[in-house]
């Protein structure tokens, strides 16, 4: 139904992740926004508000609340008030307004690497101490370490920041795991940040996402949940997200935090969100197919290329590439150097590692494997 394979060219726009390498022969595959038209009924809906030709302060309706309340239900089965949400233009913000709602200087947050890079800077941007605990490759999945959890909290951790569909990694942590975490977090009174911005794009068949917040009221009372519509339909720069924040102190402290210097939301974000949790589902069903099958292609073919090796995607777009046996000192560069733009695994506290996003047509996912595939036959 909706066209995926077309090319649209974006080097010549505005797009952060087409002018990095601006005037090379370097495709890049970094930064996790799709080279997808967004659905048509985002773009009628834009089109329509632009056509008001006003373009004041705006304030998100309860028709989008309710819009939201009722995505949420039908999709996780998670009933919320709509006074729990907290709207934000931006995920990355959310990160670091929790981190200064939560806690005080000095005090501890603790999250899991390889991690999503404003996990690792926004606590230090609030003047906390930053805790990290390693995943494990077991079983041929990513897994988080329970008993190197627990050994690393100390007596001033407060918060957790939690990833979950994971960014690198493509997990999707099951019921048992997340409930494992919520009572440790429970146990130790630690509050959760959860960032469940990828819950849409959950591509293995068998998994189901689960916000963490929707295990009891006990879990919900210490949670932040971030949301958005950005990554599932391609609206990132459009700069709309929200937070959902059941206990009323810690809903007040995290909008202290924001107070002076977190803006107004996106007018025209507000307009797509609205459209996308409305009418976006058709076009999210044949995305996740396609993206299905550019995640199995690259499966494949990496399975065949000497040097890498990589886990299961249960979700997102984006794949986590152990290319430590290349034996290469920086991998990021060497595949640049073979016209692939790919991001630095040690951003992610990955070392030896690169991220590569397919979300993208399959022509040039094609090209982009053609092209490592040659440059790892070329190293011998």
């Amino acid at each position: 139904m909706f066209d995926f394979d077309l090319i649209i060219d974006r080097s010549a726009s505005d797009s952060v992740k087409w002018h990095k390498y601006s005037g090379k022969d370097i495709i890049p595959m970094w930064v996790a926004d799709m080279d997808f038209q967004s659905p048509p009924a985002i773009i009628e809906a834009l089109q329509r508000r632009i056509d008001h030709g006003v373009f004041g302060y705006g304030v998100p309706g309860e028709d989008l609340s309710e819009t939201i309340m009722e995505y949420l239900q039908r999709t996780y089965q998670w009933h919320i008030d709509p006074k729990w949400l907290v709207w934000l233009p931006g995920l990355v913000t959310g990160l670091n307004v929790a981190c200064r709602s939560v806690g005080q200087r000095g005090d501890s947050v603790l999250t899991t690497v390889p991690v999503y890079p404003p996990f690792l800077s926004a606590p230090r941007n609030s003047d906390r101490n930053l805790i990290t605990s390693r995943m494990r490759f077991l079983n041929h999945r990513w897994e988080l370490d329970f008993d190197d959890l627990t050994a690393r909290m100390d007596g001033r951790t407060r918060l957790f920041i939690l990833c979950n569909p994971h960014n690198p990694t493509g997990r999707v942590f099951t019921f048992q795991e997340l409930t494992e975490l919520a009572q440790l977090c429970l146990d130790r009174n630690l509050i959760i940040c959860s960032d469940e911005i990828h819950c849409d794009l959950v591509l293995e068949t068998g998994c189901s996402h689960l916000p963490i917040a929707s295990i009891s009221p006990e879990i919900a009372r210490q949670t932040i949940t971030l949301m958005a519509p950005s990554k599932t339909y391609n609206i990132p720069g459009l700069s709309c997200s929200y937070a959902i924040i059941p206990n009323d102190q810690l809903r007040r402290k995290f909008k202290a935090a924001m107070a002076g210097i977190v803006p107004h939301v996106n007018i025209l974000g507000l307009a797509a969100t609205q459209a996308a949790y409305t009418f976006g589902q058709p076009w999210l069903d044949d995305l996740k197919r396609y993206l299905r099958g550019n995640r199995d292609l690259i499966y494949g073919e990496v399975s065949k290329m000497n040097g890498l090796k990589m886990g299961p995607v249960e979700a997102t777009y984006l794949a986590w590439i152990d290319a430590g046996g290349l034996n290469v000192a920086d991998p990021a560069r060497w595949f640049e150097k073979a016209g692939v733009g790919l991001s630095d695994g040690r951003e992610f506290d990955g070392q030896g590692f690169v991220r590569l996003n397919f979300g993208c047509p399959r022509s040039r996912l094609r090209q982009v494997l053609g092209r490592m595939g040659r440059a790892i036959i070329d190293l011998g």
